[in-house]
């Protein structure tokens, strides 16, 4: 059972920047994923996926916001979201939240064991720790 939280105004704002990042920028098979996370400093950045034509080599939003983030000196972790903007031809108004894929999961976990990660989860929008996502994660040491 995963352990949950519900979520705060801080959290709801975190949300509505990755919701703007992905209304201001996408692009029919571009950009459709927009992510944000805020920082222990309170400050919050946010940015889009890569879509790439080699699907391998497309770089979640996820990845590209902790990126924007470490490169203005951030190394601290609060939380992070990550939302799908609907596409021309889906019936659908509104953005909505993703989980993380394993790859984002893997990387969000290198970079902050204790950042929390705002999901859809059982028909409500609630966050968790990332630990909690990815039991026996890949490289933990033998204890």
């Amino acid at each position: 059972m995963l352990r949950t939280k519900k979520l705060s105004m801080k959290d709801d704002e975190l949300i509505k920047a990755a919701e703007n990042v992905i209304k201001r920028n996408y692009k029919y098979g571009r950009h459709h994923i927009g992510a944000a996370v805020r920082t222990n400093s309170g400050t919050t950045y946010s940015a889009v996926h890569l879509e790439a034509n080699v699907g391998r080599i497309a770089v979640c939003g996820e990845a590209m916001a902790l990126g924007k983030a470490i490169s203005e000196g951030e190394r601290e972790f609060e939380t992070i979201v990550a939302v799908a903007h609907p596409h021309p031809h889906e019936n659908i108004e509104n953005c909505w939240g993703v989980a993380p894929c394993g790859m984002c999961r893997e990387l969000i976990s290198d970079y902050g064991e204790k950042t929390e990660v705002i999901i859809p989860y059982k028909g409500e929008v609630v966050k968790c720790n990332v630990m909690d996502l990815i039991p026996e994660k890949y490289g933990n040491e033998v204890k």
